[in-house]
């Protein structure tokens, strides 16, 4: 009796798991796909840490980039935004190739905005106050009209607003003051 109660209850259980995150999946997008809001988009999967001594931004041979892996995330990134009705009113980018790659591959139209730029090594770690007062200033003047504000950055810059700590690839959603209210992994 107790080994077809068993198989029954593993069953059952495994259902109420699966139809509960797809409706927590579902719950992640909403204040999204409610729109006036900052989502923050840590760049997609670029293997390693920080960038080569030396690195050039405006060259992107000398940075660490996007791997077949982080382009296939990028565009993943977009067709979700295009399928969860996502309203986007602009998207700005870090000036580092793997930010601009990964808006190239899911929104194709992006402008850069250097207060995204990384602070994480040295010497672009002392322009970490100026760049997060100026994010700041332009998060407190944009008006969405309904749209959302796609920001394509590195985690630095991203914990340094939110205190999260997020993964390649990850949305965080917030308000304008910078309050999260969802976090999306995208891969």
């Amino acid at each position: 009796m107790i080994r077809i109660i068993v198989p029954h209850i593993v069953f059952l259980i495994s259902i109420f798991l699966f139809t509960n995150s797809s409706l927590a999946s579902q719950s992640e997008w909403k204040p999204a796909q409610e729109g006036n809001k900052i989502i923050f988009i840590r760049h997609a999967l670029a293997p390693g840490s920080g960038d080569p001594k030396g690195f050039k931004i405006k060259e992107c041979k000398t940075q660490r980039n996007l791997n077949k892996k982080g382009i296939e995330q990028s565009k993943r990134i977009g067709k979700l935004f295009k399928k969860k009705n996502i309203k986007i009113d602009q998207v700005l980018t870090s000036q580092w190739c793997r930010c601009k790659d990964t808006a190239k591959y899911a929104f194709k139209n992006y402008r850069e905005f250097s207060a995204l730029n990384s602070t994480f090594q040295s010497p672009h770690d002392k322009n970490a106050k100026k760049q997060l007062r100026e994010l700041k200033e332009l998060v407190q003047k944009w008006d969405g009209n309904g749209g959302n504000l796609i920001l394509i950055t590195h985690y630095v810059i991203i914990t340094a607003v939110t205190d999260a700590v997020p993964s390649s690839g990850e949305i965080i959603v917030t308000d304008k003051n910078f309050n999260v209210l969802s976090k999306i992994t995208t891969f």
